[in-house]
């Protein structure tokens, strides 16, 4: 149909005119793919204390474990883009679901520790392209006024994932079944296989296919021809400012420090002189707390704004990182302990009710439609490479400079992302999509200096 010489009529699909029932039907299923994202992150911190007697691992391999999802996601994040272009959001999605579905499978019944990298490796490519396409999608199916939330409902269910996979790790602890573990994922995404196969396209894209599956209209006699439509690649004029955003937040992310907590916090309460024999329970509270910090963001992301959340959350990351920098540099003492306990969480909430889920909002509405989703794709790269160096330099760095200095260095890149939000990055709340292009293209246009008080007026957008 993308044939016809003019643009085809779109099928009925979720958007502002939707019924909110409709909309919040996709995004329950779309968003178990943060779910999984989630869980399959998690979900082996607690399996490897079984997994490494099982067969038999030594430390190289258990990094090996760890990093094949992290590899694989990296992979999946620059893959997943260019189908999601081709083929839809929505086909894409459902081999996402699939995939997490083999991977799962295939992690259940290794029999070896190839064949666990491998299956890691498998999940890490679902978690990669879910980390671009779930909220690509919703952001292309909600009206402007609930962005916002709906794409932070897929970062709420990243962390309800996580949290649930301490849970279950907890649940079989006790008979050291690691298998079981896994499983239990295959739960929700045999859900979001069944899930996605009965979800509409996105209507962004399928506007885009429109209009590029339309014939060209001649020019009248004596005209020239229109000139051909800029690149639409990542470096395009239209794609840049956004392509700068979107990976510098991406960067800071992770090198702002939350995966050295999220995946070393019992390891860093040991150092600091608590006991170790309940390290499940210490990441099940800061599980807790990543979950309902991220759910305190959901009224505000849409209310106060993306530019407000992401300058308070930065802020008091940097402040907590100081402090906690200090409190892990003291001798170690009941108080000391409590106020490095006390100064982590603090730095977990103000991640969760700010950055994490404002960059993934972001990076999914700040691109040009033709280059959204391979700009989400790069951003995610991005991260995903950020998070395995964070996560594979932590240990040898705090051993090499003291774990205050390396705090104190992800302190340092949290208040330079103060400084890169308040001169680059536009507020996109309440704006349709294309509202956001002309603010990001205004913002770019104006000297440096303007950036940090001058805004374009827009009309706010009514969905």
């Amino acid at each position: 149909m993308f044939d016809a010489p003019r643009p085809p009529v779109a099928p009925p699909s979720p958007g502002p005119a939707d019924p909110p029932a409709r909309i919040g039907l996709c995004t329950a299923v779309v968003a178990l793919g943060g779910l999984l994202f989630g869980f399959d992150t998690g979900v082996i911190s607690g399996a490897l204390l079984f997994i490494r007697t099982d067969f038999g691992l030594n430390s190289f391999e258990e990094g090996a474990v760890i990093s094949a999802l992290l590899l694989g996601a990296a992979v999946g994040a620059l893959g997943s883009g260019r189908p999601a272009d081709r083929f839809g959001r929505k086909k894409v999605l459902v081999a996402i679901a699939l995939t997490f579905t083999a991977g799962l499978l295939a992690a259940v019944l290794a029999d070896g520790f190839p064949a666990l990298v491998a299956a890691r490796a498998v999940l890490g490519l679902a978690v990669g392209s879910a980390s671009t396409v779930v909220p690509l999608y919703l952001a292309e199916i909600a009206p402007p006024r609930l962005r916002g939330r709906l794409v932070t409902a897929n970062q709420i269910l990243l962390t309800v994932g996580i949290l649930v996979s301490y849970l279950i790790n907890l649940a079989y602890a006790d008979s050291a079944d690691w298998r079981a573990m896994f499983a239990v994922g295959l739960i929700p995404s045999v859900a979001m296989v069944v899930g996605t196969l009965a979800i509409p396209e996105s209507p962004e894209w399928l506007r885009t296919r429109a209009t590029a599956g339309a014939a060209p209209v001649p020019p009248a006699p004596g005209r020239r021809p229109a000139p051909p439509r800029p690149s639409a690649g990542l470096l395009s004029p239209a794609a840049r400012p956004a392509l700068v955003i979107g990976v510098t937040l991406a960067a800071a992310q992770q090198f702002g420090g939350i995966n050295s907590i999220i995946y070393y916090a019992p390891s860093i309460m040991s150092r600091a002189g608590l006991p170790a024999a309940n390290s499940i329970t210490y990441s099940v509270v800061i599980g807790t707390v990543n979950v309902l910090m991220t759910i305190a963001a959901v009224p505000l992301i849409d209310r106060a704004g993306r530019r407000p959340l992401l300058l308070s959350s930065l802020a008091g990351m940097a402040f907590s990182l100081v402090a906690l920098g200090v409190a892990l540099g003291l001798p170690s003492s009941p108080a000391a302990n409590v106020t490095a306990l006390v100064f982590m969480v603090t730095y977990v909430a103000s991640f969760a009710i700010g950055l994490g889920p404002v960059f993934w909002i972001l990076a999914a509405e700040l691109f040009p439609p033709e280059s959204r989703a391979r700009g989400g794709a790069v951003c995610a790269l991005v991260n995903w490479a950020a998070n395995f160096v964070v996560g594979q330099m932590f240990l040898p760095a705090a051993d090499l400079v003291g774990e205050s200095w390396v705090f104190w260095f992800f302190a340092a890149v949290s208040t330079a992302a103060v400084v890169f939000v308040l001169r680059t990055v536009p507020e996109t709340k309440n704006r349709s999509l294309a509202e956001v292009q002309r603010e990001l293209a205004a913002r770019s246009a104006r000297p440096a200096g303007d950036r940090l008080t001058a805004r374009t007026p827009m009309p706010s957008a009514r969905g």
